[in-house]
């Protein structure tokens, strides 16, 4: 039987194993992405040097730990995952984590951290943000608001990029209605890319040391590059003291193939 193999047949006994001893409810996904007041946490990782120096036997025994901790914990997380090996110098891989407690995060990174696969994992990113209701869109024109609730493909796409952004104080001193003007003109220069390129916003001030964490996903990433082009010549883009540092770029991928990827 070769290391795949080995990989698939523990990952199943794991899982076995994790579902007599834990719920067998999973955390409503699409509830706890949706709704507002979710933390929201991306946990970056890199593999040390010692772990490729394992046997594969080990590896796979390491690698096995991982899928049962999953599942242990979906009963209140919902847990995605994302291959950035090869795609990003700032990590191997990563977690998106939605929590309706960010206690409930920490306990599965601990735990994490602890298995015989953590424990050659180096953490290079933790960014934490939360969802929250749109502060400006109830003041946009009616043509805006209705052009932003048209249905978008729901389909999960191929690249995932996270950009974390951080305002100057003269954003937070303006008043309400011009903040609001700013955002409406960023607004439309999202537009065009809203059916190509999905957009979800966390907001990370007094959780992180920055203000927001913008998440994408697409298929096309000269859409999203033009995006972000179009993006940097409005004027609320001059606001930014940072954006990115790090940026995240990686592929939406399945928790089994990462694992085996590391296993072989």
């Amino acid at each position: 039987m070769n290391v795949l193999s080995v990989v698939k047949v523990m990952l199943t006994v794991t899982l076995l194993m994790g579902s007599t001893a834990w719920p067998a409810r999973a955390m409503d996904h699409e509830a706890l992405l949706t709704q507002p007041g979710v933390y929201g946490t991306f946990a970056a990782f890199q593999m040390d040097h010692d772990w490729w120096d394992l046997t594969g036997e080990a590896r796979v025994i390491a690698v096995s730990e991982v899928k049962g901790l999953i599942e242990q914990f979906s009963y209140k997380l919902v847990i995605e995952s994302y291959l950035l090996r090869g795609l990003s110098d700032h990590a191997d891989f990563m977690f998106r984590v939605h929590a309706q407690a960010l206690s409930d995060t920490q306990q599965f990174l601990t735990s994490l951290l602890g298995t015989r696969f953590g424990r050659h994992l180096v953490v290079t990113t933790y960014l934490h943000g939360l969802t929250k209701q749109a502060a400006y869109v109830p003041g946009f024109p009616a043509q805006m608001k209705a052009a932003l609730q048209a249905p978008t493909e729901v389909e999960t796409k191929s690249y995932a990029i996270v950009i974390p952004i951080k305002k100057d104080a003269d954003w937070w001193a303006l008043d309400l209605d011009t903040r609001r003007s700013l955002m409406q003109e960023h607004t439309a220069a999202a537009l065009p890319y809203m059916q190509s390129v999905k957009r979800k916003l966390y907001h990370s001030s007094g959780l992180d040391d920055l203000d927001f964490i913008t998440y994408f996903e697409t298929e096309k990433l000269d859409d999203f590059h033009s995006l972000i082009r179009a993006l940097e010549q409005v004027k609320e883009f001059r606001h930014n003291r940072r954006f990115g540092h790090p940026t995240l770029l990686g592929t939406v991928r399945p928790l089994d193939d990462i694992l085996e990827l590391f296993a072989r």
